[in-house]
């Protein structure tokens, strides 16, 4: 299986906590702003994007799509219906199974919907985070709870049938209680999938900028794991399968193109910071708008770095990622992916960590256990 990401580097305005390049499109104070020639015109973007899109292997026959960001549906209506009607045009997407596109409330109307729908997006996620007023205006998100609740009902009424809602836990300064409303409402509004994340203090951001300094303090462990277990305990209940460490689904609504990922599969990216994994190598586009814009234009790589990794470093990779699924991999599947015996390439990781309650390697099958899955970031480090 194949898949296509294309990253869409525009928010109206940037989270405290984000990590991921984009650039705030929206007036306001100058911490959110860019350097005007940092932010060219968005069909500029579009223009290089559509030469991309006609650079892709002949041979790319995508079956899963992912557009996000940023915030794609930032894009204006005209700038969207554009960007689809490239894509139809330069690649085959006869084959396409699922077909994801990102968005926020407060950047969703009809028309930018049925124009997604038209296209031939399947699948839609939205950045929720929370629920509840203060914890969106810590964030910096640019929506109410209520908002929120607007905007899944507007893509049901419109036609969406697999929705994801993403929440964030572990946030500063929100009580578990606030968490268990979140997963409540969610549960509520019964989307098809569910993605649940702790918050992360990314280096660079504002919000670890801010904990730096002293202003903000990190969430401790015991509090965060408490909040994960009601979160799991929630959609368990609500009829969702914990299928990945921060993922849950109902019955055949598991995110394929994520599935790609775990699974070592092969995808491309597209625009300015999207990462790749083709023909056994590794790539990344370079992460700044007016560079990307400018190598196309003058026919230059758009690759900020490439590597391909020895069998032993791409198998090692395989397991880790493989593990993030809570039912783990097979020994056998494993041999298959990599050629490589998962006990041989690291057994006495994998025995020391099975001692520790870490993993579990019942049934000639590899996997996290209760205990591992959080703190699976430890577990992972140590098989790498």
């Amino acid at each position: 299986m194949y898949g296509l990401y294309i990253h869409i580097p525009f928010c109206v305005r940037k989270c405290l906590y984000c990590d991921f390049y984009s650039l705030p499109t929206a007036k306001g104070p100058v911490s959110q702003r860019v350097a005007s020639e940092d932010q060219p015109d968005q069909p500029e973007f579009l223009a290089a994007l559509g030469k991309e899109l006609s650079a892709l292997p002949e041979n790319f026959r995508p079956e899963t799509i992912f557009i996000g960001g940023g915030t794609p549906t930032e894009l204006s209506r005209a700038d969207l219906r554009a960007m689809l009607q490239t894509l139809r045009e330069r690649v085959d997407l006869s084959g396409v199974i699922e077909w994801t596109c990102e968005s926020n409330p407060g950047t969703l109307t009809e028309e930018k919907i049925e124009i997604l729908l038209r296209a031939g997006v399947n699948r839609f996620s939205m950045g929720v985070q929370s629920f509840d007023p203060a914890t969106l205006e810590f964030l910096g998100r640019i929506h109410s709870g209520d908002e929120a609740r607007d905007g899944f009902r507007l893509l049901r009424s419109v036609g969406a049938t697999n929705i994801n809602l993403d929440l964030i836990y572990g946030v500063p300064g929100t009580p578990t209680e606030v968490v268990q409303r979140d997963v409540e409402s969610l549960i509520e509004l019964n989307p098809e999938h569910a993605a649940c994340y702790c918050l992360i203090f990314e280096d660079g951001t504002p919000l670890t900028k801010l904990r730096n300094k002293g202003f903000v303090r990190e969430v401790d462990d015991d509090t965060e794991l408490a909040q994960y277990n009601i979160i799991r305990s929630a959609l368990n209940a609500g009829g969702y399968k914990h299928y990945e460490i921060s993922n849950f689904a109902k019955s055949g609504r598991e995110c394929l193109h994520n599935l790609l990922y775990w699974g070592g599969g092969e995808y491309i990216g597209l625009g300015p910071s999207a990462h790749s994994h083709w023909n056994g190598e590794r790539f990344a586009n370079v992460r700044h708008l007016g560079q990307y814009i400018k190598r196309i234009e003058t026919n230059r790589t758009t690759r900020a770095f490439g590597e391909r990794l020895e069998p032993e470093a791409k198998a090692r990779e395989t397991l880790v990622m493989t593990l993030r699924r809570l039912d783990g991999i097979a020994a056998a599947e494993f041999k298959q992916l990599t050629g490589f015996d998962y006990h041989t390439l690291c057994g006495d990781k994998i025995n020391w960590l099975t001692k520790e309650g870490l993993l579990d390697a019942s049934n000639d099958r590899l996997r996290l256990t209760e205990c591992g899955l959080f703190v699976s970031d430890a577990v992972f480090s140590e098989l790498v």
